[in-house]
């Protein structure tokens, strides 16, 4: 039977049987001050999107900042800022469910900000637009802002950030009359045979796109955000919609989102994934070509968890631990995440900490698996802490490097820190308890919500709450594992 029981908090956690207690020098406010100040490194407080360096005076246009020499005023990809508006937005989620209504209301107006100064820059989110300077051209790119928009409309309810999120699925599934594209989709109708299935990368040429071809780049870096974006849509969608009829949709019904998760996830984990857990970067037509890259480690983590909770299937999330075990196999040194040196890669560290806050705090894990892969978390979270600049308390990326005052630090790297500091309290070890001395007492009714703020019930009785899916929830205030 289900027990309702209440999370011990405390500054320590273990990292497992194997290994030593992991000693937490940072607190939750240190974590609150490590977004604070990436937001005063890299913010353009006139643009209000995000630069790509500490070099740059401003963000204007695309390029590859001081990596190439240029301190002309780069933006971070268009791509990456779909994910540092993800954390203003897990910002407010977590001063949501720790009441903390000042953070709150601060919060709410940094995303109205940057919101408003993404939506400017990059032509309205007029996905139709290639301009190659602050338009779109590359599916995955646009993919990505599908997630963060429904998130958006998730947590703020504005009925045009899921408008813009179902806009941009279909532009990237259905291809652009405008451009001239044929969409993402490799059809398995019109590509016969091993061909067929997935999700294309890009189209080309950018402004007059030919069809694409069946050896075209099917990359895990669209897979997987495809699933994501539409089990979030699938979620957050009307019941009842009658399926459109006009060949370039601009949004779909609740059903056919969940059918199409399912079957992009299907080709996805059979042609990308080994039954270690271990993601290939993609395939050109050949054979799967694998280079471990942890956004697609955790986009796979996060498709798998996503999928799990709205079916159910066991199988979904046995391949999330799968992936999971595989990053701290295989892709980290003593536990702590390796590196990845290409331009823009310091950004994978946020997205793996989006999906595995997921794994960790929703799908209902084993007490020892829990602390294990929090333990993990936090021993990043740690060393990375251990080397940020004190000055300006940002960190370069490789959690492994001290980080100086002279240093330039690209936002894709100092990104790490504070996305994994906001999914992660230090305060929280995520320990179940079933008794503290006799059984937990809740009073009265209740709204539930889920770890990143969505809400599971409105006005439960703690017999309600027991009844819920196996899983951690926030009940009055409180955070409450379900089993």
């Amino acid at each position: 039977m289900k027990k309702l029981s209440a999370l011990i908090l405390c500054l320590l956690a273990w990292a497992g049987p194997a290994t030593a207690q992991v000693a937490i020098t940072y607190d939750d406010e240190a974590q609150w001050k490590a977004y604070d100040d990436f937001n005063t490194a890299f913010l353009d407080k006139s643009r209000n999107i995000y630069k790509a360096d500490t070099k740059q005076p401003s963000a204007d246009h695309r390029g590859n900042g001081f990596r190439d020499g240029d301190v002309s005023g780069c933006a971070a990809a268009i791509w990456c800022q779909a994910i540092m508006y993800d954390m203003v937005i897990n910002a407010y989620n977590r001063a949501k469910l720790e009441g903390d209504d000042a953070r709150m209301k601060s919060y709410k107006t940094l995303h109205d900000k940057i919101y408003s100064g993404e939506k400017s820059h990059y032509v309205s989110f007029d996905f139709h637009n290639p301009n190659t300077n602050n338009g779109w051209f590359v599916y995955d790119d646009i993919m990505w802002w599908t997630c963060a928009l429904a998130r958006a409309y998730e947590t703020f309810g504005k009925q045009e950030y899921l408008t813009n999120s179902e806009k941009s699925f279909c532009r990237v599934w259905y291809g652009s009359a405008k451009v001239g594209d044929d969409g993402s989709y490799a059809d398995p109708a019109r590509f016969e045979g091993k061909y067929g299935g997935g999700m294309f990368w890009e189209w080309q040429p950018i402004a007059h796109a030919n069809p694409h071809q069946p050896g075209d780049f099917r990359s895990a870096c669209i897979n997987f955000p495809t699933v994501i974006a539409a089990c979030l849509l699938h979620r957050l969608v009307p019941e009842g919609r009658t399926a459109p009829t006009a060949p370039r949709p601009a949004r779909q019904t609740k059903e056919w989102y969940l059918e199409k998760a399912k079957e992009i996830y299907a080709w996805a984990d059979q042609t990308l994934v080994t039954s270690n857990g271990r993601v290939a970067d993609g395939i050109h037509g050949g054979g799967p070509e694998y280079s471990d890259h942890l956004y697609n480690q955790a986009t796979y983590i996060g498709a798998s968890c996503m999928l799990y909770l709205l079916t159910h299937e066991i199988s979904y999330l046995t391949k999330a631990q799968r992936a999971a075990n595989y990053v701290i196999s295989n892709m980290c040194t003593s536990n702590i995440l390796k590196y990845e040196n290409g331009y823009e890669q310091g950004i994978y560290a946020a997205i793996y900490a989006q999906y595995m806050k997921i794994l960790i705090y929703d799908c209902g894990l084993s007490e020892s698996l829990t602390k294990k892969y929090l333990s993990h978390i936090q021993r990043n979270i740690q060393r990375a802490y251990n080397n940020m600049d004190p000055t300006r308390g940002i960190q370069i990326g490789n959690f492994t490097k001290a980080t100086s005052a002279d240093d330039v630090v690209e936002s894709y790297g100092a990104s790490g820190m504070p996305a994994l500091m906001l999914m992660f309290p230090a305060s929280d070890t995520a320990t179940p308890l079933s008794k503290t001395g006799g059984e937990n007492k809740y009073d009265g009714l209740s709204d539930v919500y889920s770890p990143e703020g969505r809400l599971v019930m409105k006005n439960a009785t703690p017999e309600q709450v027991n009844k819920l899916d196996s899983g951690l929830y926030i009940f009055q205030r409180k955070k409450v594992l379900v089993r």
